[in-house]
């Protein structure tokens, strides 16, 4: 199934090039009072959710280029980064003095993982905003896991058992020498989107093709069979650190042609079984 956030925090089910307007399953969801638990809960009680949309009838329908869409998680704890993820990304990064600032580039068991803040979070409707115009902001595709179930140290062989669902990412940068963390986490640096795909229509995410365009040039183009640490390997990496609750977005890293935008760029991602986003770049 997929399903999207649109408009007024509305809740979606998509149908080629409509959207079914199903906010009324979140009647399965449980009613909570603070203090809340730990993750999404929509996400937390998918298989719940599923289940009401699929039981509901003559649901308002409307085309998606009508709607406003918005990341299809609305409250992760944490979004998780996956540096140098990709050899040939590794490679353009040595050899680019725009990305590696006279340091020695290292891949991601060197690096460890890193946090964006939640706040950096939009959906492709709301485009990017960027700052510090004066410096290099690039662009980064990435294939993104949505983490169903709390996770606390699992292993590689049942990793993916802890999925929900796998959504399409952005991850926008700002070149400089300060942490990953602190040059990701602008507002509106990480565009999560269109949707969301359920695990059981995406059983393997070894082998997707991806590509990202910039005015309709392509700049990225790879498949996740290239990926250093693979899905599982990250969701085993991740919760050997810390404990992972539902909603939690991994993104996975970016392969090479990574590139600097500017205000006036649209940007489109496209994701095998997922599918694509348009995102418009603007100035803060």
């Amino acid at each position: 199934m997929k399903l999207c956030r649109f408009n007024d925090d509305r809740v979606g089910r998509v149908d080629g090039d409509h959207v079914l307007d199903v906010t009324e399953a979140l009647s399965a969801l449980p009613t909570l009072r603070w203090p809340v638990p730990r993750g999404d809960q929509l996400i937390a009680h998918l298989p719940e959710f599923v289940a009401a949309v699929q039981a509901l009838q003559n649901c308002p329908r409307m085309r998606l280029d009508e709607v406003r869409l918005l990341s299809p998680v609305a409250n992760p704890t944490k979004i998780i980064g996956a540096p140098v993820n990709y050899k040939k990304h590794l490679e353009e990064s040595r050899a680019d003095q725009g990305i590696h600032f006279d340091r020695d580039i290292k891949t991601i068991d060197y690096y460890g993982l890193f946090l964006k803040a939640n706040s950096s979070m939009v959906g492709p409707s709301e485009g990017v905003a960027l700052r510090f115009t004066d410096r290099r902001n690039d662009h980064e595709i990435e294939l993104v896991a949505v983490i169903g179930k709390q996770a606390d140290r699992v292993s590689r062989a049942n990793a993916l058992d802890y999925v929900a669902c796998y959504t399409a990412g952005l991850d926008m940068t700002v070149r400089g020498t300060e942490a990953r963390s602190y040059r990701k986490s602008i507002d509106t640096y990480t565009v999560i989107g269109p949707w969301l795909v359920t695990a059981d229509e995406l059983p393997d995410p070894s082998d997707l093709d991806f590509e990202l365009t910039v005015n309709g040039e392509t700049r990225q183009k790879a498949n996740t069979s290239d990926l250093i640490f693979d899905v599982p390997r990250l969701i085993e990496y991740a919760s050997s650190f810390y404990t992972l609750y539902p909603g939690d977005l991994i993104m996975t890293g970016t392969p090479e042609g990574v590139g600097p935008v500017h205000a006036g760029d649209k940007i489109n991602v496209t994701i095998e079984a997922i599918g694509s986003m348009s995102v418009d770049v603007r100035n803060a």
